[in-house]
């Protein structure tokens, strides 16, 4: 009776054995992060936000760089509708981008009918023609700053649907009549590029730098931190300047473009090379805590290598840490970049980013009227996708600490 009861009880505990399924790490975040509502809700903004500006070019927002003095100046918000291409000055035919894009097709046809006709030595003359009217006489570079492949296409699938309507100015327009939301959307654009691009090349350079002193220890880890605390001793914000100075010189500007380097590229490489100090030290901290478990000493007497041990087992051990600390290095990065560009140093017109239009802003404003939406708005995006940044930061912190796991 007794074998019989202890078999029953082992069936039954195999039985609920069975129906017991395991949870992984990424999992169990990702159930917990789920219940804190105020990083959900950051997470799904920051998600909206970042489809909004990877599809700017599709939505059908005025021209953010096209100018008008004479009837535009400081508007305040308002719903009057605008007609793409229909400012005098700009002379399109029949007053709309429409017009003006299929009078400058029909040009281009005629001429791309003479390079049929043409002879072996006239045929490279026209095509260099056709070339030199489209970067200057595009309708799209007149209404554009230097739309991309993709951006192009896009911009030609929104006139394809929307024709030549335009959004009202819902932000206002700032002190030298261009539309402050399609700038505000254009700038998203940058400012989240810088956040992101400077990100991971602090991520490449800290994670990888990091991993290295802190596995291999000794004289190396030494001299690896040393150099870490000299450079944590330099005040950046003064090598930034001088970088973004030097570089922006008429000379060093030809170099980089005759190699299909810009300005703005060099602008992210500089300021992720500055954010990976703090990323070294705390992957290090990491790797130092875990370079003496089990799961290494196995990979060692396997014969793993100790660059693969590095990358391929310690690495991925410490992306928990990696990535709590990538959401909160974001908004530092961003916040720089408005800095700088607050400043001038930055990203540079025609070229819009959230901190050059706070700087627009901040000029504009003055004792004897006061226009609050060239501030309000243009601050308010940036504050929002911080806050947002910061809550999501926490958020995947206490999803990812076991410590705060029974405290739901």
């Amino acid at each position: 009776m007794k074998s019989e009861a202890d078999r029953e009880t082992l069936e039954r505990i195999l039985a609920e054995a069975r129906e017991i399924r395991g949870v992984s790490l990424w999992q169990d975040a990702w159930k917990r992060l789920r219940r804190n509502r105020t990083a959900m809700i950051s997470l799904w903004c920051l998600l909206t936000l970042s489809v909004l500006a990877l599809l700017t070019p599709l939505i059908p927002l005025q021209s953010p760089i096209d100018k008008d003095l004479d009837n535009r100046k400081f508007l305040p918000p308002g719903f009057h509708s605008v007609v793409m291409g229909s400012r005098p000055g700009l002379k399109f035919a029949g007053g709309t981008l429409t017009g003006e894009l299929a009078e400058f097709n029909r040009s281009l046809e005629q001429l791309r009918a003479e390079v049929a006709a043409a002879g072996p030595k006239k045929r490279p003359l026209i095509e260099a023609t056709i070339a030199d009217r489209i970067d200057v006489e595009h309708p799209f570079n007149q209404m554009w700053n230097e739309l991309g492949p993709v951006a192009w296409w896009m911009t030609e699938i929104r006139v394809a649907v929307f024709g030549d309507y335009a959004i009202p100015s819902l932000f206002g327009t700032d002190k030298l009549g261009r539309d402050l939301l399609a700038r505000v959307f254009w700038g998203a654009r940058v400012s989240l590029i810088v956040g992101i691009v400077a990100t991971l090349v602090s991520l490449i350079i800290g994670v990888s730098y990091g991993a290295i002193a802190g596995y291999f220890g000794g004289n190396i880890d030494a001299a690896m931190m040393r150099l870490v605390d000299m450079l944590y001793s330099i005040p950046f914000i003064f090598v930034v300047i001088f970088l973004v100075t030097f570089l922006g010189e008429d000379s060093v500007k030809k170099k980089l473009d005759s190699v299909g380097i810009d300005q703005i590229t060099i602008f992210y490489i500089v300021i992720g090379a500055i954010y990976w100090l703090t990323m070294s030290r705390v992957v290090r901290g990491q790797v130092m805590s875990l370079r003496h478990e089990q799961f290494i000493e196995a990979a060692r007497t396997v014969g793993a290598s100790s660059w693969r041990i590095v990358f391929r087992h310690l690495v991925p051990n410490v992306l928990g840490v990696v990535i709590v600390y990538l959401t909160l290095t974001i908004p530092s990065v961003m916040l720089f970049e408005a800095f700088l560009s607050f400043l001038g140093l930055g990203v540079s017109p025609p070229d819009v980013s959230w901190g050059l239009l706070l700087n627009d802003g901040v000029e504009a404003l003055s004792i004897i009227k006061v226009f609050w939406w060239v501030v309000v708005f243009p601050g308010g995006a940036l504050a929002a996708t911080l806050f947002a940044l910061n809550f999501l930061g926490d958020g995947i912190r206490d999803a990812l600490d076991p410590r705060m796991k029974n405290r739901d």
